[in-house]
């Protein structure tokens, strides 16, 4: 699907029903179509090192946080934006893979912590280099003032959404 089906599909809307206003989907259709668009062409460098979605977070996640590289699974949770159990079963193919490793919490000994290992240090910094050379190959069509206007956009959007709680939305999905 390109641009101009998402358009088509608007003038089709217009077209059976001119009660409603169809526009959004010129914006929301798009979203979508540069959603999947863009977890087709990041995911390679991932899926060559062998990692599942949402493995590399993990890794990104523990990276960010400089040494001792750790962090709980709760905060591994809130930093990745998914359930506590989503985060476990990451991890427990992280620690599989040696890239990872659990351990007592120096802190609060009933408590565990995640940590990044040597080889996971390696393979993050590795994949990132990868990672944000490939992002920027995707967004070499804009200047920056283009991109500037887009990364206002785009945090004005998520604030609607994060705010989604305080209003009625439908489902999610474009016409």
């Amino acid at each position: 699907m390109n641009e101009d089906r998402i358009a088509e599909i608007v003038g089709q809307w217009a077209r059976e029903r001119p009660d409603l206003d169809p526009t959004p989907l010129l914006i929301i259709g798009r979203i979508q179509q540069m959603a999947a668009a863009l977890d087709t062409a990041l995911r390679p460098p991932f899926a060559a090192a062998d990692l599942g979605n949402g493995d590399f977070d993990v890794l990104a996640a523990l990276r960010r946080e400089g040494p001792p590289y750790t962090l709980t699974a709760g905060e591994l949770s809130q930093r990745m934006l998914v359930t506590t159990g989503a985060v476990t079963k990451r991890v427990d193919r992280l620690i599989a893979r040696g890239l990872v490793s659990r351990s007592v919490s120096a802190a609060d000994a009933r408590g565990r912590v995640v940590g990044l290992t040597s080889a996971g240090v390696a393979l993050t910094d590795r994949l990132i280099e990868e990672h944000l050379a490939n992002e920027a190959a995707i967004l070499r069509g804009l200047g920056d003032s283009d991109r500037r206007t887009l990364e206002r956009l785009l945090a004005a959007m998520n604030r609607t959404l994060d705010s989604r709680d305080s209003g009625p939305w439908g489902g999610g999905q474009a016409g």
